[in-house]
């Protein structure tokens, strides 16, 4: 069966698809706006693990009400929830048997609850996978050194797939750049490259 891992290029959506790949036949999606480039960051991420990949693109408009969220709060949190659910929709109403991302245990945010997963399961007949969510941050760290090459560093820095890195532009053009820093707190990235 297909699956289709909403895919960041980062460790926990990598780790997410080799998780269900005894089991599955994982395509790694990058989701898109199309507000900045996240294609190339993610096929690189994919071929360096040697999956598929694809890519589904967004409501801009989704982002547009993400992005005032985030102004309005003054953090990041409930935008990018937003911006998941959507994409999490999006995938699930592709060409795959089963939707899976790599949203972990400890994660506030992205998160897809129960009654969200039953009702994407319902409404898309797929089925909602997150093959982390009984991993804490310690598990993953670990898990990535052992089987995958990746590099981290401040998210201004790492090209990534991710849905942060239009949300950066879009604030950065909307609202100026001190904007952006004003949301998004410093915090640390991973991209992989490769596998061990």
């Amino acid at each position: 069966m297909r699956c289709g891992v909403l895919y960041s290029g980062g460790k926990d959506s990598t780790l997410a698809a080799l998780v269900l790949e005894p089991f599955y036949e994982p395509t790694l999606v990058t989701a898109t706006f199309g507000i900045a480039d996240v294609v190339a960051p993610g096929r690189r991420a994919a071929a360096g693990v040697d999956l598929p990949f694809e890519t589904i693109e967004l409501d801009p408009a989704v982002a547009a009400r993400a992005a005032e969220r985030m102004v309005e709060d003054g953090y990041p949190r409930n935008g990018i929830q937003q911006v998941h659910e959507h994409a999490v929709e999006t995938i699930a109403d592709g060409d795959f048997s089963a939707v899976a991302d790599g949203t972990r245990r400890d994660d506030r945010v992205p998160t897809v609850d129960r009654s969200l997963a039953q009702s994407v399961e319902d409404r898309f007949g797929v089925d909602y996978l997150a093959p982390l969510a009984g991993f804490g941050r310690a598990a993953i760290d670990d898990l990535a050194d052992r089987r995958l090459r990746v590099e981290t560093g401040p998210s201004e820095t790492i090209a990534k797939a991710d849905y942060e890195t239009e949300l950066r532009a879009l604030l950065r053009d909307e609202y100026g750049p001190e904007t952006v820093a004003d949301v998004f707190p410093e915090h640390t990235q991973s991209r992989v490259v490769g596998r061990r």
